[in-house]
């Protein structure tokens, strides 16, 4: 029986209508499936990479084991094979990979965009962080995470074929939200992390997607590693009183070096001064051996706790199961900038943690009155804060990295004091200065 043809073509238009809504319509559906995806993909991603981030330096402390002067030729061959593959076969996935990932939310050229995001691009930043951390460098994995997190989001928007530009720049914004979420094991960190440091605002029309992509990242960790803390379980507290110093102390020194690091490493991206300059520009690849044989200096003068992430010792100073060298926190800050300036991609995030751990436990011995655990965590917010420049951030990284909730307000007011001080020796932040002269480079063809 057919259905008169008034009554059939109100009905057509209604059903037409409802495959609009955002509730009934396929491509919207499509959409949302394919964002889902996206952010299982990219936690996937993110695990793995820390496997594999976490058995380089086992494999790396074996090729040391008994034999500490192997350093010395395994370091400089390390980094200038890493900047002859960087220059040579993944051409822009040297540094951290949060400066690209800024900088591509602020482009609007798809081709571009396209480039600094390409998974080719991806794949070159994870495999040659795992060989600058096989070769002793001072890097971590997390910087890089938001780049391939951000590249995977980007393909899947591709793939997808999204009609707009601010559709695809939230799947970009998401993906490195949810690399940062898979990486520490901080969903809550995730989504600040996108609104302070990578966009600096919160649109509705993106806040909807990180939000969903952090959680469906965040659940998947939890389901494949657990309900795990970055940095170990911290009870320490702080209460009001004389111990209060410590904010002030940590703040003080978090700050202070934080600024100087970020200083010279946007410097740096300016260019070298000097010999340093025309050797680097010249002869990249022997720059970066170079780069290595202080690499191992300062590996040998530490004993071998200033290669690689500085996991480990910062785990161990937030559990109080190890004291280290008051000259750990130097070592390792000037580690962290010899890697950098050899051109190996590789982030930041954990030496800067392990660095302002090192500060902490060193300025616990001058306050008495504060709980050591306690200093601990200030100086990793102080000097990370410093370094980053993104107070709120910091503070709930080491928050929820330490499942400590009882310092929140200790935490914060030194993440504030820190930024302040390090704003007046930095007067841009690390990652926005850096994602400004990519853009320039980008600009002129370099």
């Amino acid at each position: 029986m057919s259905l008169p043809l008034g009554l059939s073509t109100r009905l057509s238009y209604r059903l037409r209508r409802a495959a609009r809504l955002p509730l009934l319509s396929p491509r919207q559906w499509l959409r949302r499936v394919g964002t889902w995806a996206g952010a299982v993909l990219v936690a996937l991603l993110a695990l793995g990479f820390a496997r594999a981030a976490d058995f380089a330096q086992v494999l790396f402390a074996r090729m040391l084991d008994g034999r500490p002067l192997v350093i010395l030729a395994l370091a400089p061959a390390g980094l200038a094979l890493s900047v002859w593959l960087t220059r040579r076969v993944f051409p822009g996935a040297q540094g951290s990979g949060i400066p690209q990932t800024i900088a591509a939310l602020h482009m609007t050229d798809q081709a571009t965009i396209g480039r600094v995001l390409s998974l080719r691009i991806a794949g070159g930043k994870i495999l040659l962080t795992l060989l600058g951390l096989l070769s002793g460098a001072s890097i971590g994995r997390e910087g890089p995470t938001v780049q391939v997190g951000a590249a995977t989001m980007h393909a899947l928007g591709r793939a997808l074929r999204l009609p707009r530009d601010d559709l695809r720049r939230s799947l970009v914004l998401a993906g490195g939200a949810a690399g940062v979420a898979a990486a520490f094991n901080t969903p809550l960190a995730g989504v600040v992390f996108a609104i302070e440091e990578l966009s600096h605002s919160f649109e509705a029309r993106t806040s909807g997607t990180v939000l969903t992509a952090v959680i469906l990242a965040g659940i998947t960790t939890l389901a494949l590693a657990g309900n795990y803390t970055y940095f170990g379980m911290s009870p320490a507290q702080l209460d009001l009183g004389a111990g209060w110093l410590a904010v002030v102390l940590c703040a003080l020194a978090g700050g202070i070096a934080g600024g100087v690091f970020s200083a010279v490493l946007v410097q740096a991206a300016k260019g070298l001064p000097g010999h340093a300059g025309r050797l680097l520009g010249r002869y990249p690849v022997a720059f970066a051996a170079l780069c290595g044989l202080a690499l191992a200096g300062l590996g040998l003068a530490s004993g071998g706790t200033t290669y690689g992430t500085g996991y480990a010792q910062a785990r161990s100073m937030v559990e109080g199961a190890a004291t280290m060298s008051p000259l750990f926190p130097v070592l390792k800050l000037l580690a962290t900038i010899v890697s950098y300036l050899s051109g190996i991609p590789g982030g930041i995030f954990a030496p800067s943690l392990s660095i302002g751990a090192g500060i902490g436990q060193w300025l616990a011995g001058l306050i008495p009155s504060a709980p050591s655990g306690a200093v601990v965590l200030l100086g990793m917010v102080g000097y990370f804060s410093g370094v980053v420049q993104a107070p709120i951030t910091a503070t709930v990284i080491v928050m929820e990295m330490t499942d400590n909730q009882q310092m929140t307000i200790p935490l914060l007011a030194t993440s504030m004091l820190a930024f302040g001080i390090s704003r007046l020796i930095c007067r841009r932040p690390l990652y926005g200065a850096l994602a400004k002269r990519f853009l320039s480079a980008m600009a002129h063809g370099r």
